[in-house]
């Protein structure tokens, strides 16, 4: 078979491809492209999927029997944890054993850099080419295990102001979705007067039935238990840990796109983290708006947090993500943290002595309403694709009735209204799925935008 790292490592599934020799191949490549780069250190973790501390073992015996300093997680942590740890503990590169959150069926292998974020390009590249080249070494099981969630518990500690969580009692309801954030929540606030209430909070490789994707659908449970225990907030995360879903204190869902606006905010105006701002191109005008009023420069990159990483590390960047509910802050390490963004929106409840939703209504009240949804279009072979590339080729003038005044190719196929409002068509590369994502000022004006898209595809 041939093993291809995606957008955020190989994922594949267990006991097909995902299984100890392949594993052992990929280690082994990853081990001879750090020889080839004079590493001598690395930092591996993983999470609560089946299997997945054996797998990790295996990794560790690969790179220990290649004559590396081997480090492995002495539990099962979370994905930014693992990427500090490669910075905190000085390492050449990381991996995270995970398949993030995709369904029980998948593991995966994750490579980190040493500065605490995402493989580049060139470093994926490097591993992929040099997979099965070389005999796999093995038979030294001798190597270091450290608490790296002890060292990333400190990290979020030192970044709130304990007063702020020191004022009155208060609940918030935590939703790890089984996976790897499950107790740290309840750790970082364990000196103050927060009550942190988990569910789904143990292991569970099965991830109870559902992808651990922390969007409105797989929440039903976490929307009604802070109704339930009239808690401040809701804050589900995914199965490593570096995505976040936020429910407000009405039991409702607050969409990614406003997730990422609230961080923005408390990012620069509370935090007054300085540097420039990042999205992708599938996120919110209100960031072009936040952006403006507060002078901030702001880069648009194509959609992955690959692109929004690889900007931490060559500019100062305050804040930066993705729509995907993926969150990076410049106080930090250029990595994805789904646990310090729940802690970020916390914060600034408390530091506002509102709640969230009438936090959102100030919002819009000061750079306008905004409102989203997206769909995955399950379609026919490659109409996805054809579409894409008729858009791109024959670019709309108007749709339901809206003018477009601006198309943007970026990534997929982008059309922006006179009203800021847009909608954005992109095809997977790996699977018959076309992606529609819309935000416009209204709500009826989402659904008529989406109605509409559908039938350029027969949809």
């Amino acid at each position: 078979m041939s093993i291809k790292f995606g957008t955020d490592g190989w994922r594949a599934i267990i006991a097909k491809d995902f299984t100890f020799d392949n594993v052992a191949k990929v280690a082994q490549a990853h081990a001879d492209h750090l020889k080839e780069n004079n590493g001598k250190k690395i930092v591996i973790g993983y999470d609560p999927r089946f299997m997945s501390e054996d797998f990790a073992s295996v990794v560790a015996e690969v790179f220990a029997s290649n004559g590396f300093h081997v480090v492995l997680s002495s539990s099962v942590c979370t994905t930014p944890a693992l990427s500090l740890a490669a910075k905190e503990l000085k390492a050449d590169e990381g991996v995270m054993i995970t398949a993030s959150h995709n369904s029980y069926r998948y593991n995966g292998y994750k490579i980190k850099g040493g500065y605490g974020g995402p493989a580049t390009p060139e470093m994926i590249s490097s591993v992929e080419k040099k997979i099965g080249n070389s005999e796999i070494k093995l038979g030294n099981t001798s190597w270091e295990e450290f608490d790296f969630n002890k060292l990333y518990i400190e990290k979020l500690k030192s970044y709130i102001i304990p007063q702020i969580f020191n004022q009155k009692p208060e609940k918030v309801v935590h939703d790890p979705m089984y996976g790897s954030s499950m107790g740290l929540l309840n750790k970082v606030l364990e000196e103050t007067l927060i009550d942190v209430i988990e569910i789904n909070h143990y292991r569970n490789p099965f991830f109870g039935g559902h992808h651990p994707e922390p969007i409105e659908k797989n929440l039903p449970l976490l929307m009604g238990k802070v109704v339930a225990e009239e808690a401040l907030v809701g804050i589900a995360n995914d199965g490593d840990g570096d995505r976040v879903g936020i429910v407000d204190e009405a039991g409702e869902f607050v969409s990614t796109q406003l997730g990422y606006v609230l961080l923005l905010l408390h990012t620069i105006r509370n935090k007054k983290t300085e540097g420039a701002v990042a999205k992708t191109v599938s996120t919110s005008y209100l960031v072009d708006r936040i952006c403006e009023k507060e002078g901030r420069k702001l880069y648009k990159t194509p959609v992955g947090f690959k692109y929004i990483a690889d900007l931490f590390l060559r500019d100062k960047i305050a804040f930066g993500g993705e729509e995907s509910g993926g969150y990076g802050f410049g106080f930090h390490i250029p990595e994805r943290d789904g646990l310090l963004s729940g802690l970020m929106i916390l914060e600034m409840i408390l530091l506002h002595g509102k709640s969230l939703t009438e936090i959102i209504e100030d919002v819009f009240k000061e750079f306008g309403t905004a409102y989203y949804k997206r769909i995955d279009l399950k379609v026919e072979g490659d109409q996805g694709k054809l579409l894409v590339e008729k858009l791109k080729k024959e670019p709309l003038k108007e749709l339901a009735g809206f003018k477009i005044k601006e198309t943007d190719l970026t990534d997929g196929v982008k059309f922006i209204f006179d009203n800021d409002g847009w909608v954005l068509f992109r095809a997977s590369g790996t699977e018959p799925v076309l992606r529609i994502y819309i935000e416009m000022p209204e709500k009826s004006q989402v659904d008529l935008i989406l109605e509409e898209s559908k039938k350029l595809i027969g949809g």
